[in-house]
């Protein structure tokens, strides 16, 4: 299939989608659902893209499906299951409060704009897919990132999981695991993940655009919807608590924790 077609169709129907969840989301009062979506779309979008890219090598086709597909079902349940067990997530709470009249068609344009990121990061899937080499070294190298990642992501979710569950971490700071050498290791293996697009798209022709992706991934986690909103809701809720994690823990990649200042 063409490559310009495949890509109108996935921009469609996600706009599509994103715009009924938009209509779902007036009625329950939480826009969490478009991260469920989100996810869910690329993973959807690439499985689409993969199977319109029939002249691409049969076994890489199959490798970049099942990775994609398995990514996106891991995070879209994480996501739904926090949408359906926890309040509305306090980054929306507090874009509704920011936006306030204006707020509802404000987010209709927020929920197209995840729209238009669903598609781009599936894009990496769509040039990898068009590969017709067998694999290779940079093939089994991205597998291995995508591996390392995917658990580590679930190590630092369940880590996290289980301090909020213990009544006695009640506005206390997780510290635990992978959260004491980065305030975001979720983020910093979401990001990290992105690289095996990369290296399984490394031989395909313009397999070089595909740094894009954990480029861009990088810029939205350090500076728009990641990091920013995330530590500013924590602030709010754990104050001077959560300045001191900050002070002591890297923001993003993984580093020994500094030592305590100690004052006389």
């Amino acid at each position: 299939m063409n490559p310009w077609l495949m890509i109108f169709l996935g921009w469609a129907s996600m706009a599509t989608v994103m715009g009924l969840l938009w209509l779902i989301q007036r009625r329950t009062g939480d826009a969490g659902i478009v991260d469920v979506a989100w996810g869910m779309g690329v993973g959807l979008l690439s499985l689409f893209f993969v199977w319109g890219s029939n002249e691409g090598d049969l076994t890489r086709r199959i490798v970049i499906a099942a990775l994609a597909l398995v990514w996106s079902l891991r995070l879209s349940a994480y996501i739904f299951w926090r949408v359906l067990t926890m309040a509305e997530d306090g980054r929306y709470q507090t874009l509704k409060q920011d936006w306030g009249s204006a707020a509802q068609f404000k987010l209709f344009w927020f929920f197209q704009f995840q729209a238009i990121g669903s598609l781009l990061f599936a894009l990496p899937m769509l040039i990898a897919a068009r590969g017709t080499s067998p694999l290779g070294l940079y093939d089994y190298a991205g597998v291995v990132i995508w591996l390392i990642a995917i658990l580590g992501e679930l190590i630092a979710d369940w880590q996290l999981a289980r301090f909020r569950a213990n009544p006695e971490h009640q506005g206390k700071v997780c510290r635990e695991g992978f959260w004491k050498y980065s305030r975001h290791p979720n983020y910093f293996f979401e990001w990290l993940h992105w690289w095996a697009y990369v290296c399984l798209a490394i031989s395909a022709p313009w397999g070089w655009l595909t740094i894009i992706g954990p480029l861009l991934m990088l810029h939205f986690i350090l500076n728009v919807t990641g990091i920013p909103p995330t530590e500013a809701q924590a602030l709010k809720s754990r104050g001077d608590k959560y300045r001191d994690y900050q002070r002591t823990t890297s923001a993003f990649f993984p580093w020994p924790p500094k030592m305590k200042q100690v004052t006389t």
